[in-house]
């Protein structure tokens, strides 16, 4: 037996909040009331806010904002920093309570990240981790869900759910919403409230503008993946092995696409450009969503493309891919399936063939769904919707995010994460679910707060959000991810035992220890494990128990997307130089002057980032100087110098040069703004010149908030 602990201490502010959980609408909510914490404020705020006059405040009299004090640590911000309300006064701010093994919270991302590009210069967005599970009160576990994630904006580690308690909120996920003179609006909870939001923060942005209390100056914030170095794979979520074939199929997930190896790890071949999107086609025009799990039949490797919502088809002969089924589109609650390409998906998360019949893990509804191969449709196998662990029919049984399937060849096993639980199904006509370790039939959704890590037998057996499941000759084994570890179940006596790792995080080889394991195949006597946040494959021989990490010769990360100018299209402060002349030599050195806003300082640890363009037919400035993205060297507190290659060929051209740099209160704190300036060069290259520098002429400084007024136009200056 491993150490283990039980689940009842970690959960026990929970229980102090509620004694009971309810699921309601895409978010799992906890019975909770009080002034800031009315789920339908919000809404009721928006209908009120509507029928204001333009000059009216169309949410008056709100109460302040409490403060964000509470949380063990920040992360998306310069390490021991942290960001206060005042800081963010002139911004429209949303919270986002959640907790990242939460498959809505999931859900939520890119609603945010819509309202994060639509209101780039007013709206913050702030993540209040507040965690359900043990492992997740972890700043380092959350810096891996921010990176897999992709967020881009600061997050608070609530572990104690301080934060939480302070604005009343009782689901997760549960966006707040905060004006920009400090004041709560309202909250929400649940999935799909995007066109809400939108509506109300255009209303306080129409206000706040007039008013002159809007502050437009775009922020910065010192990112994770900053911090994080390129890898051959990043995240990798699930491992399939093919013996016969002597295959290897890894979903790259973060890096969107699927890598095909040996067994040994040699490189074959890579199907998916890298890039995000939903496009079929060839091995390299072809692109995927943050795929998940896969199953091959014959010689088709079906995929879980899970968000994108679809499921996609690789032709490992013609190298092609196509779309089985989905929109693209995340379905609704409720949805029961249709047409293939015609009825949206909701987070396919894992497949498994039997049969003749595709099975999916259906982590957004809650469900298993099927599909006959051949058939033009695809629907719900198994599950009410309802999210919880409860034994049955098909028809009538509860799942909570199952999240990996795995076959004996006559049954399915099903890692239902949010429930740490392992469930059988009878996938025969009146077949029934039933749990084969863990909690469950518990009253009102309790069985989903009963996790943990001890080895015992069916239900006294805790796991903690596994995620990863295979049979192999009459036993399970569960990638027990939360737990860092490899449990075995055996289906005979049900009892679940750690096989490998001993709870820690960690990347050693031996002894053992994974960083949140996410998928598991079985190859022969090895088994194959996607251990995720450590960005590597590992294999296990079952016959030694020796742990070894498998090597991708080859493989490296898909190029970064191409850089846009949108530079120069945000900045504000624009300013047109006399004509410089210079010599038409190598290069021109730059002497940049920094407009600094009061009480604020440069930013140290961020970059001075510089960006050329040039005319076009232009001769003087060297092709490899124009388009890319280049540091700046600071020079005190205020001065940056660049260099200009040149071709050393006389004539003229004019060049369009952005600076952008950060700059923060007292150059320190979790909130810096972004700051651009924008000149516009015509220049002289000649022969006899002298002159082998520019110092570009200062601008005003920048003022920190918007009053409303139309735009200046661009000034012009003296060289």
């Amino acid at each position: 037996m491993s150490d283990s602990h039980p689940t009842r201490p970690s959960h026990r502010l929970l229980a102090t909040i509620t004694a009971l959980a309810v699921f309601v609408g895409g978010a799992l909510m906890l019975t909770q009331g009080g002034p800031l914490g009315d789920n339908n404020l919000l809404a009721q705020a928006a209908n009120s806010g509507q029928k204001k006059s333009a000059t009216e405040n169309p949410f008056p009299n709100r109460p302040p904002a409490p403060s964000f004090d509470g949380g063990i640590g920040w992360l998306n911000v310069r390490p021991g920093s942290e960001i206060n309300l005042k800081d963010l006064r002139g911004k429209v701010v949303v919270l986002d309570f959640w907790t990242y093994c939460c498959i809505n919270c999931m859900h939520v991302l890119p609603d945010l990240e819509f309202l994060e590009k639509k209101y780039e210069k007013e709206l913050v967005v702030i993540g209040v981790h507040s965690a359900k599970f043990a492992n997740e009160k972890d700043s380092e576990a959350i810096r891996g869900a921010i990176l897999r994630y992709e967020i881009e904006h600061p997050v608070i580690n609530d572990a104690n759910m301080t934060v939480w308690r302070k604005f009343q909120v009782n689901s997760w996920p549960t966006l707040v919403l905060i004006d920009p003179e400090g004041r709560y609006v309202g909250q929400q909870p649940g999935e799909g409230n995007r066109e809400l939001f939108d509506k109300v923060i255009g209303l306080l942005v129409d206000y706040h503008k007039k008013k002159g209390t809007l502050d437009t100056s775009p922020v910065r914030f010192d990112l994770e993946s900053n911090r994080l170095k390129s890898s051959p794979l990043k995240f990798p979520g699930k491992v399939l092995a093919d013996v016969p074939g002597g295959r290897l199929f890894i979903s790259d997930s973060n890096h969107n696409r699927i890598v095909v190896t040996g067994l040994d790890g040699t490189l074959k071949e890579t199907i998916g450009s890298g890039a995000i999107g939903r496009k079929n086609g060839s091995y390299a025009d072809a692109s995927f969503d943050h795929p998940q799990g896969t199953v091959l039949i014959g010689d088709e490797l079906y995929v879980a493309d899970t968000e994108n919502h679809m499921i996609r088809v690789v032709d490992l002969k013609k190298k092609t891919v196509r779309t089985l089924a989905g929109t693209g589109r995340q379905s609704r609650f409720g949805a029961t399936g249709g047409a293939l390409r015609q009825s949206p998906l909701n987070s396919p998360w894992a497949l498994s063939h039997l049969r003749g019949t595709l099975y999916v893990a259906m982590a957004g509804p809650h469900q298993l769904w099927s599909h006959k191969l051949g058939s033009p449709r695809i629907g719900v196998f198994a599950g009410t919707g309802r999210e919880d662990i409860t034994d049955g029919p098909l028809d009538q049984c509860a799942l909570a995010q199952p999240s990996a399937l795995a076959t004996d060849g006559t049954h399915l096993f099903v890692a239902d994460s949010e429930g740490s639980s392992i469930r059988q199904v009878d996938t025969k006509p009146g077949g029934t679910v039933k749990t084969v370790v863990g909690a469950h039939d518990l009253f009102r959704g309790r069985a989903l707060f009963e996790f943990g890590d001890i080895d015992e037998v069916g239900d006294k057996a805790r796991l903690q959000h596994p995620l990863g499941v295979v049979f192999h000759k009459g036993s399970l084994f569960v990638a027990d991810t939360y737990n860092h570890k490899i449990k075995k179940i055996d289906l005979k006596t049900r009892k679940s035992t750690t096989y490998l790792g001993d709870g820690k995080r960690g990347i050693t080889l031996d002894p053992a220890r994974l960083a949140e394991p996410g998928g598991l195949s079985m190859g022969g006597e090895t088994l194959y494990i996607a251990d995720t946040n450590n960005h590597r494959i590992c294999t296990v021989d079952l016959k030694s128990g020796k742990m070894a990490e498998l090597k991708v010769v080859g493989l490296t990360a898909p190029s970064p997307p191409v850089a846009s100018h949108n530079d120069f299209g945000q900045s504000r402060n624009k300013v047109r130089v006399a004509n410089q002349t210079i010599r038409s030599g190598k290069s021109v050195q730059i002497a940049i002057p920094l407009s600094i806003p009061s009480g604020f300082k440069l930013n140290p640890n961020a970059s001075i980032v510089y960006r050329a363009l040039g005319n076009k037919g232009q001769e003087v400035v060297s092709p490899d100087a124009l388009g890319k993205r280049k540091k700046a060297s600071p020079s005190g507190d205020s001065t940056a110098n660049a260099s200009l290659a040149l071709t050393g060929t006389p004539g003229k051209a004019t060049v369009d040069l952005a600076v952008s740099y950060q700059v923060c209160r007292d150059g320190k704190g979790g909130l810096c703004k972004l700051l651009t300036i924008h000149w516009t060069i015509p220049l002289t290259a000649t022969a006899d010149s002298k002159n082998t520098s520019l110092k570009l002429p200062a601008t005003s400084k920048p003022a920190p908030k918007s009053q409303g007024k139309k735009k200046s136009p661009a000034k012009k200056a003296a060289g």
